[in-house]
């Protein structure tokens, strides 16, 4: 779930605008909680100056800093976080919460979620979120154990091809204490929030897909085969699968009765993403294209092509 971030001109603060919310889930309860962190988020960074929002910050007309931490926050286990042009993708958060004796989490309208961020967290680019809030345990009087979620929704327009690379994770606590961000009578200055930023998180990437086709088949040993292929990535702006051009990928040969795949050669893909090269037929086996990924792009291996040599 994505929030894009504008820089207000006016008054130099962090305005969190044009807050996407997919149409599947637009009339639901979840909304909600995006809207006010939302809300609330926007008031915090323009009180802070545009930094992280903690206890030592405080100004009129904006929320309280809430006495939150947090620690030991792990997005999707350490791994990259591959998404497509159409599905969903669920991505797991799991952190620790600190709080003092004054902060009770246990309040109904206590809201806490993981989200990462693209860029700089005094100036996001843009901020993916979780459809619902976290689910915390109370380990302590003063900490609990969270999981939750930033959802994902490629065709909802929440990525943008630059997008793919290098994110932060940041993790939000906020105590509505009573208050309704959607009334007309909302006291922000009654509300807390903790704001904190700067954590590890896993690259987002353009998720690919690789084939094969070795022919023909069967082959007279000796004879020459010609394998071809196509790397392929998701285009979060067409929502579409493009040629992922001028890529190294290699192509490797399994021999019949074998489990190993070995090294042929290596190519290069062309402007349209296409493989094409030739090699001498041999014994029995299985051709495949393996492409190793880059930052923005995952790993990926063509199942195998078998080809009958006689």
């Amino acid at each position: 779930m994505r929030i894009r971030a504008t820089v207000a001109a006016v008054t130099g603060a962090l305005a969190l605008s044009a807050f996407v919310v997919p149409a599947a889930h637009a009339a639901d309860s979840a909304s909600s909680y995006r809207a006010d962190v939302a809300k609330v988020l926007e008031a915090a960074h323009s009180a802070s100056g545009k930094t992280a929002f903690t206890a030592t910050t405080a100004a009129d007309d904006v929320p309280y800093a809430l006495n939150v931490t947090f620690s030991n926050l792990k997005v999707n286990s350490g791994k990259a976080i591959a998404v497509g042009t159409t599905n969903h993708v669920a991505v797991p958060v799991t952190y620790t919460l600190t709080h003092g004796a004054d902060v009770d989490i246990t309040a109904a309208d206590f809201q806490t979620g993981p989200y990462i961020y693209k860029g700089a967290f005094s100036d996001p680019d843009s901020m993916l979120f979780g459809v619902d809030p976290a689910k915390c345990t109370v380990t302590s009087s003063t900490a609990a154990s969270c999981k939750g979620n930033i959802d994902i929704y490629p065709a909802e327009g929440d990525l943008i091809n630059s997008d793919a690379g290098a994110w932060k994770a940041a993790g939000v606590a906020i105590a509505l204490n009573g208050q309704d961000p959607s009334s007309s009578s909302f006291d922000i200055t009654k509300v807390g929030v903790a704001d904190i930023g700067g954590f590890t998180s896993p690259n987002v990437q353009r998720y690919s897909k690789l084939t094969v086709n070795a022919s023909p088949e069967p082959v007279k040993r000796g004879k020459t085969i010609t394998v071809t292929g196509k790397l392929t990535r998701a285009n979060w702006e067409t929502n579409k699968y493009a040629g992922y051009t001028g890529q190294s990928v290699k192509l490797q040969f399994r021999k019949k009765g074998s489990t190993t795949y070995t090294t042929v050669k290596t190519i290069k893909t062309d402007g349209y993403g296409n493989l094409k090269t030739t090699t001498t037929a041999s014994v029995d086996g299985y051709y495949r294209y393996s492409f190793a990924g880059t930052s923005t792009t995952p790993a990926v291996s063509a199942a195998g092509d078998y080809i009958d040599v006689q």
